[in-house]
């Protein structure tokens, strides 16, 4: 297999709220001598909120982005669902509009960087599954989790839209089960895998939000899962951190732990639970790792 280099865009959230997502993606890429490459001069994508505010600066920010990992001759690997949603927007719209293109361009030459537009946006999910390969993963797998149910949470961000996306269905997609079933677990079918987790609504309609995180926990759990797997960090605040708050509003206990995707990859590579910061979780995985 030919080696596989990224230049590895974490996201503001994944190097503090969720660091456990972070350094756990670092020492599975490592295991599987995939390597990542820090983009020390990146800066936040704007998180979708700035594209609708002022849709150029948005665009001129991302391009500063893609540039410098164009520079660097690789695509970027991000872990962050709703980074991944926001540069791919900008990589789409830059790609398929010349003149738009050129106009960016010439506000990044004042800081004398230039875009061609040769860059792709990956997730690590999509990298495990098609770069990769899930073949190789599996190979890789030295604890398989035949005793786990695991329940898929894909995020809105891993999906959609799917113009810039494009790399799974948006409404029947099978990449996540896919890597679970590869890594020995069984995956749990339930409706709510494709639905919003209620990040952003939290800004706007706290009580909806934590109504919708219950939801797709309650959902989950009665379909037999012991546990969760997402790929976004912010699906991950709001089905773990926020937990406690969704058994307060639905009046009943939940207790589902959820993972992040790079942790129950390193769980099934035989990595310690220490070397997977499940310790930072607010329900606890532990119980349920053997």
């Amino acid at each position: 297999m030919a080696v596989l280099r990224y230049a590895y865009y974490p996201g503001c959230a994944s190097q503090e709220i969720t660091k456990e997502a972070n350094e756990t993606t670092r020492k599975v890429a490592a295991a599987l001598a995939v390597e990542l490459h820090d983009m020390p001069g990146a800066n936040c994508c704007g998180a979708g909120l700035l594209t609708d505010c002022d849709y150029e600066l948005s665009l001129a920010l991302n391009a500063r982005i893609l540039a410098q990992a164009e520079q660097m001759g690789m695509d970027i690997m991000t872990i962050c669902s709703t980074c991944l949603m926001v540069m791919s927007a900008a990589n789409r719209d830059l790609k398929n509009d010349r003149k738009l293109l050129d106009r960016i361009n010439g506000i990044l030459g004042e800081a004398g960087l230039e875009y061609r537009g040769t860059v792709r946006v990956r997730q690590l999910l999509w990298v495990l599954v098609e770069d990769y390969g899930l073949k190789g993963l599996k190979k890789a797998v030295a604890r398989p989790l035949d005793w786990l149910k695991v329940a898929p949470f894909y995020g809105c961000h891993s999906l959609r839209p799917s113009s810039a996306l494009g790399f799974d269905d948006p409404e029947m997609p099978h990449s996540l089960e896919d890597t679970i079933k590869a890594l020995g677990a069984e995956a749990v079918a339930y409706a709510g895998k494709t639905r919003c987790c209620g990040f952003q609504v939290d800004l706007v309609a706290p009580e909806t939000a934590v109504g919708m995180t219950a939801s797709r926990l309650i959902d989950a759990k009665a379909k037999g899962a012991a546990c969760v797997v997402t790929p976004c960090p912010f699906c991950h605040i709001n089905l773990d951190n926020y937990q406690g708050m969704a058994e307060k509003k639905v009046g009943r206990k939940i207790d589902l732990p959820v993972f992040h995707l790079a942790q129950l990859v390193g769980l099934a590579m035989g990595m310690k639970p220490e070397e997977l910061g499940l310790s930072r979780h607010m329900v606890s995985p532990e119980r349920i790792v053997r």
